[in-house]
């Protein structure tokens, strides 16, 4: 026998719609607007593009936001049918005007499907684009809404928005999607903004076409893999609203040269840059010039894999523009003995903010870390913590284990396999799986001692 719980009312009517498809469209003349938004979800996950299509075509809300939705279907094809639905102008024979002004497309927001109303008049959502000249509020401002009002009342073209996140890596899928879109926005004769917010790039030099094409201002968060810094320094030329900036295998000649200069220019008129990672971006001894430039509310920095040096773990620990790090990584660059003094005292300045700690792959030894433990304790907020894959021993791990069990906001560290676990440190094939079996063992049971189930203790090759 189901033990399911039999459906709602509403949830049997929906299934019945979605089974019927000319009954579905043909309902949407006549159901409250409340139940276009259930009636979107079930088409949507159920991959009803004829439905849906006709859905956008009626949306009586200002906004529709695909958000987390679960998309059965092939993505592209349910972009499309929401691209298609999409109506410039208004349609005729038909007793519902639309009012659908912006069309979400990204995936990763936690929208609700639409915004609420404002007195159901004006066209306002909480994602509108705020920065282009061609979005909705700077074309109209707080003009009010006709759409209930007579035909001569509206506007021939309604200016209309489609949000996006876009990943530029070559792929079919991606210019499948790009065609559909730039295809609509071809057809409205600019009523149709086509609104970037979250911008990632592998190889610039791949995909300059289709830049061309994008309204760079709109962009808040930009991830450029595998390029030139002249061709990053091009983009960014473009963007002074970034929130996050995210810079892989970027190449340069000099600190000197112009391409170097222009960068440190680029992030200097940042003053809303809240994130910055750098991934195989040598900084060696440079450290302190792209810091000074930063905005003071810079909340999150990552440097992996950037070469640093002494004067630059100095230069950290000195200044201004680190004071308030939430989220601070510095994996895969060695800290020694001489580096950790500063490294220390940037830890204890940040003990009011930090929540995230990663070191790993540091060649941290036994010594080292014995000496960033204080520090580390004293980051009283301390959420995350990571130091695997450094050279540490067993005993040192049972030594600091009570000063990071002490953390009450700790709740997952991923900590290093002892070396004694290997027959030659750093080499996995070498790893004694029945040792480290035995580690983690004695782990649960120090967890359990200690009264913090809570938290969790992972290795880098669990």
């Amino acid at each position: 026998m189901d033990s399911k719980e039999p459906g709602t009312l509403l949830d049997l009517a929906v299934q019945t719609l979605m089974s019927n498809e000319p009954l579905a469209i043909h309902a949407l003349e006549e159901i409250p607007r409340e139940l276009f938004i259930p009636l979107f979800i079930a088409a949507v996950s159920g991959g009803h593009k004829k439905i849906l299509k006709a859905i956008v075509s009626m949306w009586p809300f200002h906004c529709l936001h695909v958000g987390t939705l679960n998309v059965q279907e092939s993505y592209c094809e349910i972009v499309e049918a929401l691209i298609d639905g999409l109506q410039f102008l208004p349609v005729h024979n038909s007793s519902r005007v639309p009012k659908l002004r912006i069309l979400d497309l990204r995936q990763d927001t936690e929208c609700k499907t639409t915004c609420s109303d404002f007195l159901n008049r004006f066209p306002l959502c909480f994602q509108s684009c705020v920065y282009s000249p061609n979005s909705i509020l700077k074309l109209q401002g707080a003009r009010p809404d006709f759409s209930d009002s007579e035909p001569e009342l509206q506007l021939s073209r309604q200016p209309m928005e489609v949000l996006v996140d876009l990943y530029l890596d070559g792929t079919v899928k991606t210019w499948q999607l790009l065609s559909v879109v730039l295809g609509k926005v071809e057809q409205s004769f600019g009523s149709l903004h086509l609104c970037c917010r979250d911008l990632q790039i592998d190889k610039v030099s791949e995909c300059r076409s289709t830049l061309k094409f994008l309204d760079l201002v709109c962009i808040d968060h930009l991830g450029v893999h595998g390029s030139y810094l002249s061709e990053v320094c091009s983009i960014l030329a473009q963007m002074i609203h970034l929130d996050s900036l995210s810079l892989s295998k970027i190449t340069f000649r000099s600190y000197k040269g112009k391409s170097f200069r222009a960068f440190l220019t680029h992030l200097g008129r940042m003053d809303s840059l809240q994130e910055l990672s750098l991934a195989y971006f040598s900084v060696k001894d440079q450290l302190h010039k792209i810091l000074r430039v930063l905005s003071p509310e810079l909340d999150f920095l990552y440097l992996n894999v950037c070469d640093l040096t002494t004067k630059d773990f100095t230069s950290l620990s000195q200044s201004f523009q680190t004071s308030r790090l939430r989220v601070l990584n510095l994996s895969n660059n060695q800290i020694t003995w001489e580096d950790s003094q500063p490294l220390r005292i940037l830890l204890e300045k940040l003990s009011g903010t930090l929540k995230h700690l990663e070191i790993n792959s540091c060649l941290i030894t036994d010594t080292i870390l014995s000496s960033l433990i204080p520090a580390i304790r004293s980051c009283s907020l301390l959420h995350v913590l990571g130091f695997a894959s450094n050279p540490i021993t067993m005993p040192m791990l049972r030594n600091i284990f009570p000063h990071i069990t002490a953390l009450k906001d700790l709740k997952y560290v991923l900590y290093p396999i002892p070396v004694h676990c290997y027959d030659q440190w750093g080499f996995r094939g070498s790893l004694d799986r029945q040792k480290l079996s035995v580690v983690k063992s004695q782990l649960k049971v120090m967890l359990q001692a200690a009264e913090r189930n809570d938290m969790k203790w992972t290795t880098s090759y669990a």
